[in-house]
C-alpha cells in the first residue's frame, strides 16, 4: 500500500520521465525526418537509405531506455494498478491539448506493454482507443490553397515554386505547361480550362527513395480528387516526372508494399485527416504507418481488430486460402483483409532455416527497400485474443505446432510473436480462376515482380507461385520470406553439361553443388504454369532462365547503381522530347 503523498510523488515522477522519453523520441524523430530535404537536394540516395534505417531503429531503444527509468523510479510500485490507473489518467489530461497525442498514447502502450510483458496488459491501464488530436485551426492549416476559373501554367509555377527547392528545375516552363493541360483536361468535356478548379496542398513535401512528391487535392465539378506532383532530381536538375489525379494511383503510392515516407509535421492527425477522403478504402492505419508512424498503425490495426469482432460476432478466425506452410501457419477472419501468421515449433523437410533466421528475414524486408514487391510486415507481441475467436480445427494446431509462438490458457490464445500482414490473393489460386487475359497480364507482372526484387538485392529463393500474391489492384507482390536472401550472397551458375547420358538419369547431382549455388535455368520446373502461361512468361521474362541478367544485376548492385522503381504507371509520367535525356 502507498500513502496518498508518496502515490502522488511516484505519479509524477512516471509522467516526467514518460513524456521526457516521448519528447526525445519526437525530437529525434524529426531530426532524421527533416535530413530527406537535405538528401534529395543532394542527390543523396544512399544517405537516404541510411536515414531510413536510423528511424526505424529509432523507437524501440528509447522506449527500453524509458522502461529502465520507470523500474528505477518506481520500484517497488512499478506494477501496481493503483500506481498506473493514476499515471493513466494524468497522461490523458496532458494529452488533451496535444496534436500528436495518438502518437503519444501509442508511446504510453508500448512503454506499459514492456512493462507488464510477463503479467498480461490490464485494459484499464492502456489506451485501447487512442485519445484525438488536438485540431486545433492553427494544427488543421497544414495545406495552402488556390482557386481558379481558368487554370494556366503560371498557377502550376506558383505551386511548384511555392516549396522553395535550393535546386533549379531543369525545365520547368515545360513541366507547369504539361502539368497544366493534364489538370485542365480532367474530365474531358471542351470547355475544361473555363471550369472552377480549388487546389489545397499539402505544405510539407513528402520524401522516399529518390522521388520528392508533393500532395495535394483539388475540388473540379464537384468532386474531390487527388493531385500530386512527383519530382526527380536528376544531374541537370529537377523536373516534375509524374502527376497522380486518381485515388487509385494515390493508393498504390500509399501501399503497404512501399517503404515509408519522410514527412516533416508537429500533426500527424491532419495530415491523415487530408488523405482520407482520397482514399477512403484504406484503412488509417495505413496512412499513419506509410507516413512513418508504424507503431501508431499497429494501434489502429488493434482498434479495427477489436472493432471487428465486436460487429462480426460469427466471424472467426481460421486457415488462410492457399496450401498451408511449412513455416508459418497463416490464418485470418474471411470478412477482414489481415492475415496472422505464427512461426511453427518445427519445419518440414525441406526446410533447414531455423525460427531465428526467419525472423531476422522479416527485420531484413522491415529495413529495406521494398520497390512495392515485398508486403510490409508488423510485429505483434504479446496480443491477447479470447479463445473463442479461434475455430477449433486453427486452435488445436497451434496448441500443437506453435507452442513457443502463442499459448492458450483460461479461455484466452496469447500470440508471443505474431507477423500481421494484408491479404493478398496467393498467385496460385488466382491463376485458377482468372479468365486467359488476367492470368496473361498477372503472369507478366509475375516476371516484372521478380526482377524489381533482384534490382533491389532480394533474391526470393522460392519462386513457386503460392508464395506470390495478387492485390485488389492487380498487382504481384512477394510474402514468403524464409527462403529470401540478399541477390549478393547468391553464386548464379549454369547448368555443366552431362558427362554421360547415365548422369541426367541420378537423383543426384553429378557437380558440386555449394550452399549458395543457383541455377536459374531450372527455374521453369517450380513454376508450375499451364503451357499458355509458361510460353507468355518465357517470351517476355526468358532471361530469368540465364545467369547472365542475375549476374548483370548484381554487378550493377555493387557498383552502386540504384534502380528507381517508380510507384505508378508509365501513363502518369510527362512527356520528355527535346529533354536530351
Amino acid at each position: 500500500m502507498f500513502t496518498n503523498q508518496t502515490r502522488k510523488e511516484l505519479t509524477e515522477q512516471a509522467i516526467e520521465i514518460l513524456w521526457t522519453g516521448f519528447g526525445d523520441f519526437c525530437e529525434a524523430f524529426a531530426t532524421i525526418t527533416q535530413r530527406a530535404g537535405r538528401r534529395f537536394e543532394q542527390r543523396d540516395w544512399q544517405g537516404m537509405r541510411r536515414d531510413t534505417v536510423e528511424r526505424l531503429d529509432l523507437y524501440p531503444g528509447i522506449v527500453a531506455e524509458t522502461v529502465s527509468l520507470l523500474k528505477r523510479a518506481l520500484a517497488p510500485g512499478v506494477c501496481a494498478h493503483a500506481i498506473w490507473s493514476d499515471i493513466k489518467l494524468q497522461f490523458r489530461h496532458v494529452c488533451s491539448d496535444k496534436c500528436d497525442a495518438e502518437i503519444a498514447s501509442t508511446f504510453y502502450n508500448s512503454v506499459h506493454r514492456k512493462l507488464f510483458a510477463k503479467m498480461g496488459v490490464d485494459p484499464e491501464l492502456t489506451f485501447l482507443t487512442p485519445p484525438d488530436p488536438s485540431l486545433s485551426a492553427s494544427h488543421q492549416k497544414q495545406f495552402f490553397e488556390l482557386e481558379v476559373n481558368d487554370l494556366k501554367p503560371e498557377d502550376v509555377h506558383a505551386i511548384l515554386s511555392y516549396y522553395a527547392f535550393q535546386t533549379p528545375f531543369e525545365n520547368m516552363e515545360e513541366d507547369v505547361r504539361q502539368c497544366a493541360i493534364r489538370i485542365a483536361e480532367l474530365g474531358g468535356s471542351a470547355d475544361a480550362r473555363r471550369r472552377s478548379i480549388r487546389i489545397q496542398m499539402l505544405k510539407v513535401p513528402f520524401y522516399r527513395g529518390m522521388s520528392a512528391y508533393l500532395v495535394g487535392r483539388m475540388h473540379l465539378d464537384g468532386i474531390q480528387r487527388p493531385l500530386v506532383f512527383v519530382l526527380d532530381n536528376e544531374s541537370k536538375g529537377l523536373r516534375v516526372d509524374a502527376l497522380l489525379t486518381t485515388s487509385e494511383q494515390l493508393r498504390v503510392l500509399f501501399s503497404f508494399s512501399r517503404a515509408y515516407f519522410h514527412v516533416r509535421t508537429s500533426c500527424p492527425g491532419a495530415i491523415v485527416d487530408f488523405l482520407r477522403p482520397l482514399m477512403p478504402e484504406k484503412r488509417i492505419a495505413e496512412i499513419y504507418i506509410g507516413l512513418g508512424y508504424h507503431k501508431h498503425g499497429k494501434t489502429e490495426l488493434y482498434k479495427d481488430l477489436l472493432k471487428h469482432q465486436r460487429v462480426c460476432s460469427q466471424d472467426r478466425f481460421d486457415f488462410s486460402p492457399g496450401k498451408h506452410g511449412m513455416v508459418m501457419i497463416a490464418f485470418s477472419m474471411p470478412d477482414d483483409d489481415l492475415i496472422y501468421k505464427l512461426i511453427r515449433d518445427r519445419f518440414g523437410t525441406p526446410k533447414h532455416t531455423t525460427a531465428k533466421q526467419v525472423m531476422e528475414k522479416y527485420d531484413y524486408v522491415f529495413k529495406h527497400d521494398r520497390a512495392g514487391r515485398l508486403l510490409d510486415v508488423q510485429t505483434f507481441e504479446n496480443l491477447e485474443l479470447e479463445e473463442c475467436c479461434f475455430t477449433p480445427e486453427l486452435l488445436y494446431k497451434i496448441k500443437s505446432e506453435a507452442t513457443r509462438a502463442a499459448s492458450v490458457q483460461n479461455g484466452r490464445v496469447r500470440l508471443h510473436h505474431a507477423y500481421v500482414e494484408r491479404r493478398v490473393t496467393p498467385l496460385d489460386l488466382y491463376l485458377q480462376q482468372a479468365d486467359a487475359d488476367a492470368a496473361e497480364a498477372v503472369i507478366m507482372d509475375y516476371g516484372r515482380a521478380i526482377k524489381d526484387l533482384a534490382r533491389i538485392n532480394v533474391f526470393p529463393g522460392d519462386m513457386l507461385t503460392k508464395n506470390f500474391g495478387v492485390t485488389r489492384l492487380g498487382r504481384v507482390v512477394f510474402y514468403d520470406y524464409d527462403e529470401l536472401c540478399p541477390l549478393l550472397d547468391c553464386n548464379f551458375r549454369k547448368l555443366p553439361q552431362a558427362r554421360q547420358y547415365e548422369d541426367e538419369l541420378n537423383a543426384e547431382p553429378w557437380f558440386f553443388v555449394d550452399e549458395h549455388d543457383v541455377f536459374p535455368e531450372e527455374f521453369t520446373a517450380f513454376l508450375g504454369l499451364s503451357p499458355p502461361l509458361r510460353e507468355v512468361f518465357l517470351k517476355n521474362h526468358g532471361n530469368l532462365l540465364e545467369p547472365e541478367f542475375w549476374q548483370q544485376t548484381q554487378a550493377r548492385i555493387r557498383a552502386g547503381v540504384l534502380s528507381h522503381i517508380r510507384p505508378y504507371k508509365e501513363a502518369q509520367r510527362l512527356e520528355r522530347k527535346n529533354r536530351g535525356d
